[in-house]
């Protein structure tokens, strides 16, 4: 395996490899982590718990004004006409005007009440998952004295009707993603760092591919 890999690579990283193995021979302590190989980078990203939270829809029903409708999820939900929306005089709570006012039709409450937890869909606001990100590859590797930055490519993969409403299984986003290398090898940042954009962060970030 070594030796595949080693002919595969650079003559400086050739050099750092085999000052690696070096290392390990005369050490108990190296481990698979010890080396960021994409195939390491791919699993550490697709297992860490921020990455495979499934992602939350809040559906706001009754009163709301111009900065939550129309919105592009809104505006899916109507289209599928899964929600009515009819202007209405606004609430000094809810001002500025214009206001709407969001009801569920028959079908939206058909289609949701099986998402979320009896008696919800009677409430103004609530929330219930609707897809979940899966890791398409690791475009690229660059590494820096104990830390790296990872780059890599994902997609939504919706987990009902709702989600396929909101989140095109066919876009793909790439994202840039912090490392760092630990007494018990490479993880994955998952929260704010100097060392680089963590997890979170990145997936926020995540810009389309073409």
């Amino acid at each position: 395996m070594w030796f595949t890999l080693l002919l595969a690579c650079s003559p400086m990283r050739k050099v750092n490899i085999i000052a690696t193995c070096i290392v390990c021979v005369f050490s108990s302590s190296c481990s698979p982590r010890d080396f960021l190989t994409r195939r390491l980078a791919a699993d550490l990203i697709a297992q860490s718990s921020l990455f495979r939270a499934p992602q939350q829809f809040q559906l706001q029903t009754g009163v709301v004004n111009n900065q939550d409708y129309p919105s592009s999820s809104y505006a899916a939900l109507q289209h599928r006409g899964w929600i009515s929306a009819a202007s209405v005089n606004c609430p000094p709570a809810v001002a500025p005007p214009p206001c709407w006012e969001l009801t569920l039709t028959p079908a939206g409450v058909d289609t949701i009440q099986n998402l979320i937890a009896p008696g919800e869909a009677e409430k103004r606001s609530f929330g219930f998952p609707v897809a979940r990100r899966e890791l398409i590859a690791i475009s690229g590797i660059s590494k820096r004295w104990g830390a790296a930055d990872v780059e890599f490519t994902w997609k939504w993969v919706p987990l009902n009707e709702v989600g396929a409403a909101l989140y095109s299984s066919e876009a793909h986003y790439r994202s840039v993603v912090a490392f760092r290398d630990y007494d018990d090898g490479w993880r994955v940042v998952e929260k704010a760092s100097q060392l680089g954009e963590p997890l979170e962060q990145a997936i926020e970030d995540a810009q389309p591919t073409e």
